[in-house]
């Protein structure tokens, strides 16, 4: 089994986005958005590469606010299931709240489902603390919102 590296991604780094893994993203890649999501400022993505092939990521953003100090949002996690339970998932969760605190992040926030239990385990492993929190969502892709 070939060495794991945990990578920043910049904008020079694109190209390792055309070998990726089953299910480390939701959906495939578009060239178009993943431009965009690297030229953002305050966004992070972090990869798992073995052998040329992007296995794992991490991605998030630094959360500004008028009047708390910046904050790093954990937007997204993914590990291909064929790696998972090797630590990649630690390792990258490491990377990424490393990379946030040196951009003035001195802390981090994320949520999962309910029911995900193994990211939970990971989460808590690392430090986590459990928050109750209620998510609403929203749709809005059916037109402009009016009132």
């Amino acid at each position: 089994m070939a060495d794991v590296e945990i990578r920043r991604i910049g904008a020079a780094d694109d190209h390792l986005l055309a070998n990726v893994a089953e299910d480390v993203f939701d959906a495939p890649i578009d060239v178009a958005f993943l431009a965009a999501y690297i030229a953002a400022p305050g966004h992070m993505m972090v990869l798992a590469v073995c052998a040329g092939q992007v296995i794992g990521q991490a991605r998030g953003m630094v959360h500004l606010s008028p009047d708390q100090a910046p904050e790093l949002y954990i937007d997204n996690m993914g590990v291909t299931p064929a790696r998972l339970r090797e630590g990649i998932g630690g390792r990258l969760l490491d990377a990424l709240r490393q990379w946030g605190h040196e951009a003035g992040c001195d802390y981090a926030w994320l949520g999962t489902e309910a029911d995900n239990i193994a990211a939970q385990a990971l989460y808590e492993s690392r430090g986590g603390a459990r928050s109750q929190m209620v998510m609403y969502e929203y749709d809005d892709g059916a037109g402009i919102i009016s009132q």
